[in-house]
This record gives structure tokens, C-alpha cells and sequence, in this order.
């Protein structure tokens, strides 16, 4: 059930303060400065709207996450068990409390992010007068509540004791939401002063601003403990779209920290040993595997071992089913998948890839880790094996792997096991696979996993760099800092005014260490095969030995031929997929131009997860 009501800031900042209301502990720490604080202070004290918070009932069963105290609340109720847990809102309400309530000094930061404390007034005359901004009228002060300027000689503003606040009519806003605290200081402020004006001012500022402020209302949207996890996932998204995303990992993390095991500091560990692995390593600045995809592969070896003994009906792994994941259940499979994991990433590397940049689909790492987690032996058989290999280019290709894939790794697991006990049974993606003969000039950049695939099939016929003659194998395509260039260098072919769609696609692009390419550079190729030869000691029989392990007609390349070297190496990448496969590519033998009307664009329609 969900419910929405306005509910009086006091009564929660008073259910925070006795512990009764707190945080799930995955939410993020506090982090306002002290200006965005002022702002707060100035928007409830004109009686404008702060936006609505959102509450989780913590009372029920559905929903455990282990909880915390909101900052600066007394850890001597840390053993209170929360009837609330808020979801969204909890930096302005910790802005709130911590200011406006709590009676020790706020740590913030000021706008250069460096830490201060501070305490906080509202200036009365200014909050009477109609032509200062609020904003102004909010003070800030240091702990001992002197403000100094001049480099600290002079002082600016004393507040330090009560009869300093009466004096410079300052009034501390950590009593604002204490009835007897506010009547006390306003009598002492009266006598301090003396004077109707003194009265007169205090009874204008308490009509028009404590009094407003300490009735103030906020929009509360409650979560019945009823509400299931996938659902809080969900809503916590939807309406904290400008704070930290709230993601699978953390919910599950927060499952598990209420049986006291820490997944954040298990899952670095796990990463600890994976991150210095060039195929694991951080890709477009997140790991090429995160924690999240690691709780989708264990739920999926889970959910296929629950499927085997006949505890459930399917094979599943979508975000419900991650959230449902029990710490049993993880602790039960972790080491296994770990192993699975390992598994899966030789295997890839001995499919030519070798990087996290070169890697096609990150998301394939998911069903292959699980089917080695479920049997490594399986995998060992040749047979089996070629199976993998063939379902693992088909993904590629067919470029299967984009896009949400929680149904397709289930199918494909599910598929996988069943095609090596029957020929027959072929997984999903194998059978739905299919590449057609016009996609291959339209590869001209990584934002695609067919254009990947391409070089890591070269990369797997053991292609040597055509300078040193060395095998471009994982040790050395990493060292030399390899990348991908083109064979007819991009300047020369411009000069030539040869097809761009040509020239520029896979088709004309190869593995090459940084070395070789500059030594290249942008002439044409018997000019370049010429330096080589004259100038670094290659003789030609070895180097045409090179050129051909990239698929390079020697002797078109040997005569500038680009027309000749292009049709030819695109035959031979049609073969090489088709191999990789067990697929014909579609319309291979069809003319180029019968498909140039149709030509899609790279980038737009086949996207890379």
C-alpha cells in the first residue's frame, strides 16, 4: 500500500532525534554545504514548498535492510528499531535536524568544499524587513560563534553568549521546535531590551516567522511494509532522479548488511582480483563486470540449480529475482561463479579478445560464467566446447547481446546445457543469429559488437605485426599498445578519392602495434611495404608471410590495387564469420549496389551494451 500526506516537520525531526525514524543503510552520507543549508533555512521560513520525502514502513517483513541513525542523532539510541525508513529526502531532512533541531554544531562544508562548523540564526530585523532577501537574514556562524574578519583581528558578529544573541538580536535556530526553549529566550530577549520595540518586534517575528516555521508541513509518500523490494527499487528511482541512482547492488547490500555481512567490502575483494586483468579493466570509467552483473550471474546459477533439483518451475535472473537473492543463497554460490568467471574469461580470450575495449558484449560474460560455474568439465570436451565458441560468435553477429538480456541469458544457459546432451536443441541466440553481407561496410567504429568481433577474429589467426613478425598474441597485443588503423591509410585514400563507405569500414582495418602504425604512417602501401623492407630488415617473402596473416591479398596491396585488395578481404571476413558461426552471411553473393538503398546507419541501430 502507498499513502500521501502532509505530515508537521516537528513530528518527524522529534521521531529522528528518539530514533524512531531512520535511513536504510545503503543511502549515501550527508553532503550539503552551508550555503545550500541557508538557502533551506530561508525557503521553510518563507513558508515555501521543499519538495516531498518518501518513507518506507519498517514495521512489516517484506522489506529488511539493515538501518542507521540520521547523522547527529545520539548513538545511545542506535539500539531503537525504526517504525520508518526514508527513502528519499534525506538530505534536506538531515539539513533540517541538523540545523534546526539538534544542539550540537553542524559539520558542513563551505562552497569550496573545505570542512567547517557551524551554528545558525535567523538576523530578526532583517527578517522584518520586507526588502531583504531571506537568505540574509540566515546567519551563519563558526563553533564559538564569533564571526572575525580582517585575517581573524577584528570581529564581525559575537554571538558567543545568550546576552550577545539578545544584543544583536539573533535568534539560534536549533530552539525553533522547542516550545519552552523559544519562550524562555524571548523573555530574556524582552528584558534584555526593554523597549515596546524590542516587544513589538519580537511579537512580529514570531506571527509571521517562528510560529509559520515551527507548524511548517511537508508532503510525505509512505511505502507500506506490504510494498515488495523490486517496487522500492523502483520508486526510489523515479523520484530521486537528481540525486545518486539507487541500484540493484546497494538494495542487496542493504538486504545483507540486516545478517551482518558486508557485500560492498566482499564484492572488492572479488573485484580485487579481476580489476588488474586488461579484459576486466574499467571500461568508459565502470568495471567491464560490476557487482551488479556478478548478483544477476549468481541469481542465475542459483535460480538453474533450483530448476534442476525441482524447487522452481524456470529459469530466471530480472531484477526481482536479484532482489529476492538471499544471503544463503549467495554465500552458497559465490566461489563457484567465481571459478565460472575465471573460466569464462580465458575462454574469451582465447576467442582473440583481449581488452575490455575490444570486448563486444560485456553482458555475455553473464551466461558463460554461469554455464562454466555449473560444469567446467563440460567444457573441456572439444566438442563442447566448439558448441560454446559457436553460440558466443552467434551473440556477436547476430548482435543479440544489446539492451536489457535477462531473458536471454536465461534461455541461453538453459539452451547451452540442453545442446550438449542433443544436437537438436540449439540455443536461442544460435538459432535467431544472423549477419547479412551489407552490415560488414557499415562497421566503421567500436560503438559496435560485430565491428570488435572482426578484429578478434583476425586477432585469433594468430596475425603477426608486419615489422617485427611477432604473433599478436595477449601478452604482446597489450605491451605494444596495439590498436586498430587502417591497412590503406586513411590520408593516402583520401588523396585517391576512394569510397569513404569503403576505405573507412572494418573491411580496410586491422590489429597494428603503435610502433608499426607510425612507422606506416599515411602513404600508400608500396611505399610503406618499401620502407619496411629497405629500412628494418624484413625480407619480402617474410613480409608478404605477415600481410597475409591479417587476410591481405599481397598482391593487390603490392600494386596498390585497392578495388582488387578490398573485395578479396571482405570475402575472406565473410568466411571467417562464417566459420566463427556455422552460419552463412546473408547475401554474400549478392552485387554491393543491389544494397546500397538500404544501408543502415552503424551507430543508430546496432548499439553495444
Amino acid at each position: 500500500m502507498i499513502k500521501s500526506n502532509d505530515t508537521p516537520i516537528a513530528d518527524i525531526l522529534r521521531n529522528i532525534d528518539n530514533g524512531t525514524i531512520q535511513l536504510p543503510d545503503f543511502q549515501r552520507g550527508w553532503v550539503w554545504e552551508d550555503n545550500r543549508i541557508r538557502a533551506l533555512i530561508a525557503s521553510i521560513s518563507n513558508a515555501y514548498p521543499i519538495g516531498a520525502a518518501m518513507f518506507l514502513d519498517a514495521t512489516g517483513n517484506n522489506v529488511h535492510f539493515k538501518n542507521r541513525l540520521f547523522e547527529g542523532v545520539d548513538a545511545s539510541y542506535s539500539d531503537v528499531v525504526p517504525k520508518t525508513l526514508v527513502l528519499d529526502g534525506q538530505q534536506r531532512i538531515t539539513s533540517i535536524y541538523r540545523s534546526m533541531f539538534s544542539k550540537s554544531v553542524v559539520k558542513t562544508v563551505d562552497f569550496k568544499k573545505k570542512p567547517i562548523s557551524r551554528f545558525y540564526y535567523l538576523d530578526i530585523p532583517k527578517c522584518l524587513d520586507t526588502l531583504t532577501d531571506r537568505i540574509d537574514a540566515v546567519i551563519s556562524v563558526p563553533e564559538d560563534r564569533i564571526i572575525r574578519e580582517n585575517i581573524g583581528r577584528d570581529i564581525k558578529l559575537d554571538l558567543s553568549t545568550p546576552e550577545q544573541e539578545y544584543k544583536e538580536h539573533c535568534f539560534p535556530l536549533n530552539i525553533v521546535f522547542d516550545p519552552a526553549a523559544t519562550m524562555q529566550w524571548q523573555r530574556k530577549y524582552c528584558r534584555y531590551h526593554n523597549s515596546e520595540e524590542a516587544e513589538n518586534n519580537w511579537d512580529a517575528f514570531f506571527d509571521k516567522i517562528l510560529n509559520p516555521m515551527s507548524q511548517y508541513q511537508i508532503p510525505v509518500i509512505e511505502l507500506g511494509s506490504d510494498v515488495p523490494k523490486e517496487a522500492v527499487c523502483q520508486v526510489f528511482e523515479n523520484v530521486n532522479q537528481g540525486g545518486v541512482s539507487l541500484t540493484v547492488f546497494e538494495l542487496v547490500t542493504a538486504t545483507f548488511a540486516a545478517d551482518n555481512f558486508e557485500l560492498r567490502k566482499d564484492w572488492d575483494n572479488i573485484w580485487g582480483y579481476f580489476k588488474k586483468d586488461a579484459l576486466m579493466q574499467y571500461k568508459n570509467n565502470q568495471p567491464a563486470f560490476t557487482g551488479t552483473d556478478f548478483l544477476t550471474a549468481i541469481t542465475l546459477l542459483n535460480s538453474y540449480m533450483q530448476v534442476q533439483s525441482g524447487e522452481r518451475g524456470g529459469l530466471s535472473c530480472k531484477k526481482k529475482d536479484v532482489l529476492r537473492l538471499q544471503y544463503c543463497e549467495y554465500n552458497k554460490y559465490k566461489n563457484q561463479l567465481i571459478d565460472g568467471l575465471k573460466a569464462a574469461i580465458k575462454f574469451i580470450k582465447e576467442q582473440g579478445v583481449y581488452t575490455s575495449v575490444d570486448l563486444p558484449y560485456t553482458s555475455q560474460l553473464i551466461p558463460l560464467s554461469v554455464v562454466f560455474a555449473i560444469d567446467q568439465n563440460l567444457w573441456f570436451n572439444s566438442t563442447n566446447r566448439s558448441k560454446l565458441a559457436k553460440w558466443y560468435w552467434c551473440g556477436v553477429f547476430g548482435e543479440l547481446y544489446g539492451g536489457a538480456n535477462e531473458t536471454r541469458y536465461a534461455t541461453d544457459v538453459q539452451g547451452l546445457m540442453k545442446w550438449v546432451k542433443n544436437d537438436i536443441e540449439m540455443p536461442d541466440t544460435v538459432a535467431r543469429s544472423n549477419f547479412f553481407a551489407t552490415r560488414l561496410r557499415q562497421l566503421t567504429t567500436r560503438n559496435s559488437a560485430a565491428y570488435k568481433g572482426v578484429m578478434a577474429l583476425i586477432l585469433k589467426q594468430h596475425c603477426k605485426d608486419f615489422i617485427t613478425g611477432t604473433e599478436m598474441d595477449f601478452a604482446m597485443y597489450v605491451d605494444e599498445a596495439t590498436d586498430i588503423h587502417h591497412i590503406f591509410p586513411a590520408n593516402y585514400c583520401t588523396q585517391q578519392g576512394y569510397d569513404i563507405k569503403k576505405w573507412n569500414s572494418v573491411i580496410n582495418k586491422t590489429p597494428i602495434y603503435a610502433r608499426t602504425n607510425r612507422i606506416i604512417g599515411g602513404v600508400a602501401p608500396t611505399k610503406y611495404i618499401s620502407s619496411i623492407e629497405r629500412n628494418h630488415g624484413v625480407s619480402p617473402n617474410d613480409l608478404d608471410t605477415y600481410l597475409s596473416s591479417h587476410l591481405i591479398d599481397v598482391d593487390a596491396i603490392r600494386k596498390d590495387d585497392f578495388d582488387t585488395y578490398f573485395i578479396n578481404r571482405e570475402a575472406a571476413i565473410f568466411d571467417l564469420i562464417e566459420k566463427a558461426t556455422g552460419k552463412e552471411v546473408a547475401g554474400r553473393d549478392k552485387k554491393q549496389e543491389d544494397f546500397e538503398d538500404i544501408i543502415l546507419d552503424d551507430e543508430e541501430l546496432f548499439i553495444e551494451n
